[in-house]
């Protein structure tokens, strides 16, 4: 979604209708923001996400870190998860200050009961590095490059 979309007036409204056509169960559907969403009009952000959250969407922080980090608003955000962005991770064995950010967005997740997922994971040893800190969701060309949907709904029919 994009922050357009989200600050429409009849966002919500447009999501459930969505899902009821769709009829997916909304607690397998994580929701996406990223921290520039939370500049404009914070107050209707949130109320709009505890709305979601009370039918069953979970919500997670894109690009943690890298945007307009208040630490104030995050406590007052309904967030399931928080993700390292690529640009940590991408250096993560090489550079201590990326090490460092991630090391405390992986703490700062735990302190707060959050999830936590790390994004452009390209080797193992990214990987286990992550693992060692206490991360151990992943999203990167490690584990696959995106695809078409229709490439991708090929893929997992064939692993079923």
């Amino acid at each position: 979604m994009t922050a357009q979309e989200f600050q429409q007036p009849n966002f919500v409204e447009e999501v459930l209708a969505a899902l009821r056509r769709s009829g997916a169960n909304p607690k397998n559907i994580k929701l996406e923001l990223t921290e520039s969403m939370l500049v404009n009009n914070f107050d209707d952000v949130v109320a709009k996400m505890i709305l979601l959250k009370s039918h069953g969407f979970r919500f997670s922080i894109d690009d943690f870190g890298t945007g307009y980090s208040s630490l104030s608003y995050m406590k007052q955000l309904p967030l399931d998860e928080l993700k390292i962005d690529r640009c940590f991770v991408k250096d993560i064995l090489t550079d201590s200050s990326s090490r460092a950010i991630a090391e405390t967005i992986v703490s700062l997740s735990r302190a707060m009961g959050l999830s936590v997922i790390a994004e452009g994971v390209e080797t193992e040893e990214q990987r286990e590095f992550l693992a060692r800190l206490g991360c151990h969701s992943y999203q990167g060309y490690l584990f696959g490059k995106p695809l078409p949907a229709e490439e991708f709904e090929k893929l997992w029919m064939s692993r079923q």
